[in-house]
């Protein structure tokens, strides 16, 4: 079970951190991923961690966002920096335990996901 949380209204330019807990199964062998998706498009690939080893960013994100994870505590995080209004969506968590590399930013590879936390970019 994934429980995103963290997502808020902020002004372009801000930075904001979204938080992933996890229970259950042996956190650090699971890949972790980042999905978004805007009103009225699909959800789209952000950030993941495979398996506590690399990490993969989208394009559109890469240099401003960063993922990490603290294994102990079964969270994983989505530090946003530099925020556009383009970054407006509603963020989701997930999570995999059978992964495979080449399929770490393809979101039906992912097992498990959280309920979603909103991020909302304006001024």
């Amino acid at each position: 079970q994934l429980q995103a949380s963290g997502g808020g209204l902020v002004q372009p330019g801000d930075s904001l951190r979204l938080s992933c807990a996890a229970s259950g199964g042996t956190f650090g062998r699971y890949s972790v991923g980042w999905f978004r998706q805007a009103p009225g498009k699909e959800r789209e690939f952000v950030a993941a961690n495979f398996r506590s080893t690399n990490t993969y960013y989208a394009d559109s994100v890469k240099g401003r966002f960063s993922i990490s994870r603290d294994n102990a505590k079964n969270t994983v995080y989505l530090q946003m920096n530099s925020l556009k209004f383009e970054d407006t969506a509603v963020y989701y968590c997930a999570a995999s335990a059978s992964i495979i590399l080449s399929q770490i930013k393809n979101r039906n590879s992912y097992s498990y996901w959280g309920q979603g936390t909103l991020v909302t970019v304006s001024s």
